[in-house]
């Protein structure tokens, strides 16, 4: 199903208030661990930081593996129980004029298997700037839950560039895949804006989610693209979203795409 119609909305109506109030819930508790771990690291300081942690219990096995280079800061939180497995890794780049930072975070319960990845680049050269913002959130309950998140922008010769990636893959007895990718270029002065979102969630079945935007802008141009996917399912049902959204302009030219896909199966 393609369509404009809120997701909250498309939810409850296929799925039931029930397993909307679980899948919210999910998340919730999920913000709540990234914003406590937030405040016990502290804020960041410029250049590099990186920051794991992995916590497992009842006969979990969690692994969380962080790398900031540059001016970048790379957060990885990994927790499991009752036989469940989790792994999350944070990778952050960034030069002298670009910024990056990436968040992951994998929880597993009841022998579910969540792997998250999340990478962050950002290179500004020759006077150019760049920013990007990467998150990946894998979470699962007796299923698999696999998270991809990747931002990357390069700004040379003046040029500006920004990307920034959502991810997040969300199973119950189920199996979810989520990718996003975020890609933008600016060059010679010109403006390049990329925001890619993608999400996967079943209760029993399986659900495939792929996103990547891309955008490019050359001299005094814009270019901007926003791309988002949502795949929700239900028992022994599939569901997947795939969304290309790109965006070029060039020679004081402006340039805007955005691509939108939702697709629901109760």
């Amino acid at each position: 199903m393609n369509a404009s119609v809120p997701v909250e909305r498309a939810a409850r109506r296929t799925l039931g208030k029930p397993a909307l109030e679980r899948r919210t819930n999910v998340k919730r508790f999920l913000a709540t661990l990234i914003t406590g771990v937030s405040m016990f690291t502290g804020s960041i300081a410029p250049g590099a930081q990186a920051t794991a942690v992995s916590i497992a219990t009842n006969g979990g096995s969690a692994t969380a593996t962080a790398t900031a280079v540059g001016n970048a800061d790379a957060l990885s939180v990994a927790g499991a129980t009752r036989g469940g497995r989790a792994v999350s890794n944070a990778e952050a780049y960034g030069n002298r004029n670009g910024s990056a930072s990436s968040r992951s975070v994998a929880t597993a319960d009841r022998r579910g298997l969540a792997l998250s990845n999340s990478v962050a680049d950002a290179r500004g050269t020759r006077g150019g700037h760049a920013i990007a913002d990467s998150e990946s959130i894998a979470a699962t309950i007796g299923g698999i839950a696999v998270s991809n998140s990747e931002a990357l922008a390069t700004g040379t010769h003046h040029g500006i560039a920004a990307s920034r990636s959502i991810s997040t893959a969300l199973s119950e007895f189920g199996e979810s895949f989520s990718n996003s990718r975020a890609e933008s270029n600016g060059i010679f002065g010109g403006v390049a804006i990329s925001d890619s979102d993608s999400s996967a969630t079943t209760f029993g079945g399986r659900s495939t989610s792929d996103v990547r935007v891309i955008s490019g802008a050359g001299w005094r141009a814009s270019a901007t693209s926003n791309g988002e996917g949502i795949a929700i399912s239900g028992p022994s049902r599939t569901s997947r979203a795939a969304v290309l959204a790109e965006s070029r302009a060039d020679r004081f030219g402006q340039s805007r795409a955005g691509v939108s896909v939702v697709e629901v199966r109760p």
